[in-house]
This record gives structure tokens, C-alpha cells and sequence, in this order.
């Protein structure tokens, strides 16, 4: 017996895979005293989930999808609120270069913003008070006279082969004469008062914006910065200063292009056959002419299909002035009021400005071409150094 009993133990230390078994059933049944017993009273723990499971990783990556797409969603609901405030930031900018040359002065900043918004309102009510009575008064003109150049319309021969052809007068008669046109003309008039009421609230949020902006705009910015690593944070608020101040510098420009055109169109009008409506004329022109690429041109045309229909040689001289006017606007005028600010090729400013228009319209058009100077100030200063010491 207790030789038997030897060679079992003897078997059992030179089996290691008797050791194996033994040792795995340990692992997998540890033995458990009253303490652990008591600490879980429900059992012990299974193994984790495994995280390289095909039903984990699909279950997590639709969670991933529904999350993006739920904020995809979110983003398009508050797109308006966004567009305010891209609006104001961008304003905030163009304002923030008086607010620093009046701090150069030894004014506080916050004094210098109240006095730059209330120059800014104040040049605006007072161009709103002496403009808007005159622009009426060539509205209603051009108002009593628009039926007198539809009669004059029906009178030319093409148009009238056109209106036997095509029926074009008596439909748009037959439509002003209808019932309809009444209660579309009601319902209209309802739908513009409403747009009144939405723009002048958002014109409200965009001022109470620009103020706060403006006032806290180094604040802003150094806040940013600080989002950045330590070893970047220089070069970084470097980058974000100079792209502020790009901004500033196209807005101020582009007011300054604008008041170039609108004052020489108001001086050329003054001399041709349409004085009665060149102050009007004149600020759609500079209104319009504030619009990238297509406003100098939307411009021109309105003048000229005023000046022709008044008087052709009026508007003969009306397409040969804004012919000639854009090339020296294109080729003098814009290249040394933008050259100091924003450096882009020829080629990024048109892609950019449709770019733009496509994305959020007039307002678009107006914030692709500083955008457009940010994103290649950053590809040229990061993207193109690294590539270099490569």
C-alpha cells in the first residue's frame, strides 16, 4: 500500500499535465472564504464582454452613426442661430481696428467700443434720414412712370409678335384682373411684413452680438488660444490674430470699394437724363457692389435698363461709364484697397465667392473670401512648412 501510494505521487509530479488540470481548475473555481462569500452575495462576476465581438463592434458603431446623425440634425435646426452669430463675430472683426486705434490713443477698450457702435449707429440713422426720403421720392417716380414704359413696351413690334404668339400681356393682364391676384397680393404683403418683423429682430440679436464681441473680443480669442498645446500656443494666437485682422481689413476695404462706387456712379448719373433717380441708383449700386464678384455687375445692369428705358443715349453712356468703371475698379481700386489684407490669387476669390453663394447666399458670398485668406494662411504657415521639413 504505501508503495502504490508513492508511485501515485511520483506519477502525479512527473505528469505535467496532470499539474495543468489541476492548476486550471484552481483558476477557473478559485476557492471562495465566508468574507468573499458575503462581499457578493449574488455571485461572482462573469468575464467582461468582448470588445472585438462582431455584435459589439455593429452595435456600438450604429450607436456611433444615430449619435452623429441626431447632431447632424441638431446643427441644420440651429443653422440660423449659427449664421447670427458667424454674422457678428465677422462685424466684431471689421469694427475691432477703430476700437485698437482708439486704445492706441489711451482710451479703454471698452469706452472705445461703446463710441465705435454708437458712430456706427449714428452714421447709419443719420444716412437712413437724409437718404430715405429721396430714394422714396425716386421710387414713386419710377413707380408713376413704369406703366408709361409698358405702354411704350406694347408698342414694339417684337413684343407684339411675341404677344400674338405667346399670349405674354393678356396672361399677365388676365392674372392682375383675377380674384386670386387680390388674396396673393394680401397674402404677400402679410408674408414681406412678417420678413420686416424677423429681419429687424435678427438685425437686433446681430448688434447685441457685435457689441458683446467686440468688447470681449481679446478675451474671445485668448480663450481659444489656450485650447491649443503650450509648445503651439505663440504660433497659434500668432495665426489667430493675423486672420482677425485680415477680416477687419476686408470689411473695411470692401466699404471703402463700395462708397468708390456709389459716388461715382452718383456723379455720372447727376449729368445724363436720369438725375431725377441718381441718388437711388447710386446707393443700389454701392449696396450691391459690396456683393463679391456679381454685385459691380447687378449693379450696372439695374442703372443701364433704367438709363435705356428713360433715354438711349443715357443708357448708351451708362454701359460704356460701368465698362469702363470696372476695369479701373477690378485693376486699381480693389487690388491696392485688398492687397495689404487679404493676398489670394485671382482664381481662389472667384472659387470661393460661388462657393459661398452656393452655401448661404449673399451672405456667403460675403464671408468666403476672408474664410478663403484664413484656409490659405493656414495651408501656406502649417501645412506647407511641414511638408517642407520633411
Amino acid at each position: 500500500m504505501r508503495l502504490g501510494r508513492r508511485q501515485d505521487a511520483a506519477q502525479g509530479e512527473g505528469d505535467p499535465s496532470a499539474a495543468g488540470q489541476q492548476d486550471q481548475s484552481t483558476e477557473e473555481h478559485p476557492p471562495v472564504d465566508g468574507t468573499a462569500a458575503a462581499a457578493m452575495p449574488y455571485g461572482e462576476p462573469g468575464r467582461p464582454f468582448d470588445h472585438k465581438s462582431p455584435f459589439y463592434i455593429g452595435f456600438v458603431g450604429g450607436l456611433g452613426v444615430l449619435l452623429a446623425y441626431w447632431l447632424f440634425q441638431a446643427l441644420i435646426g440651429i443653422g440660423s442661430v449659427l449664421l447670427l452669430v458667424v454674422v457678428s463675430f465677422f462685424l466684431a472683426a471689421g469694427l475691432n481696428p477703430s476700437v485698437e486705434f482708439l486704445e492706441r490713443r489711451g482710451i479703454r477698450r471698452s469706452f472705445a467700443c461703446g463710441l465705435v457702435i454708437i458712430a456706427a449707429l449714428s452714421t447709419l440713422a443719420l444716412f437712413i434720414v437724409a437718404i430715405v426720403p429721396v430714394i422714396a421720392d425716386q421710387i414713386r417716380l419710377l413707380t408713376d412712370n413704369a406703366p408709361i414704359w409698358f405702354d411704350e413696351l406694347q408698342r414694339n413690334r417684337q413684343v407684339q409678335e411675341l404677344n400674338e404668339e405667346y399670349e405674354i400681356v393678356d396672361k399677365a393682364q388676365d392674372f392682375v384682373s383675377n380674384g386670386d391676384f387680390v388674396s396673393a397680393l394680401f397674402g404677400g404683403a402679410l408674408g414681406f411684413g412678417l420678413k420686416i418683423i424677423s429681419a429687424l429682430f435678427n438685425a437686433f440679436i446681430i448688434l447685441v452680438l457685435t457689441l458683446y464681441f467686440l468688447a470681449s473680443l481679446n478675451t474671445t480669442t485668448h480663450a481659444i488660444y489656450r485650447l491649443a498645446p503650450a509648445s503651439r500656443r505663440e504660433r497659434v494666437s500668432k495665426l489667430g490674430d493675423k486672420i482677425i485682422h485680415n477680416i477687419g481689413g476686408y470689411v473695411s476695404g470692401a466699404f471703402v470699394v463700395a462708397l468708390c462706387a456709389g459716388i461715382s456712379s452718383l456723379i455720372f448719373l447727376w449729368f445724363t437724363e436720369v438725375r431725377e433717380y441718381a441718388v437711388a441708383l447710386a446707393f443700389v449700386v454701392a449696396v450691391l457692389d459690396v456683393i463679391p464678384m456679381i454685385g459691380a455687375t447687378l449693379g450696372a445692369v439695374v442703372v443701364c435698363a433704367i438709363a435705356f428705358a428713360t433715354d438711349v443715349k443715357s443708357g448708351i453712356a451708362a454701359v460704356i461709364f460701368y465698362i469702363v468703371y470696372q476695369q479701373v475698379e477690378n485693376y486699381v481700386i480693389y487690388p491696392r484697397v485688398m492687397g495689404r489684407t487679404v493676398d489670394l490669387p485671382g482664381a481662389v476669390i472667384v472659387i470661393a465667392a460661388l462657393v459661398g453663394t452656393a452655401l448661404l447666399g449673399i451672405v456667403g458670398a460675403l464671408l468666403a473670401i476672408p474664410a478663403a485668406a484664413a484656409v490659405l494662411l493656414i495651408i501656406r504657415e502649417v501645412a506647407v512648412r511641414q511638408q517642407d521639413q520633411r
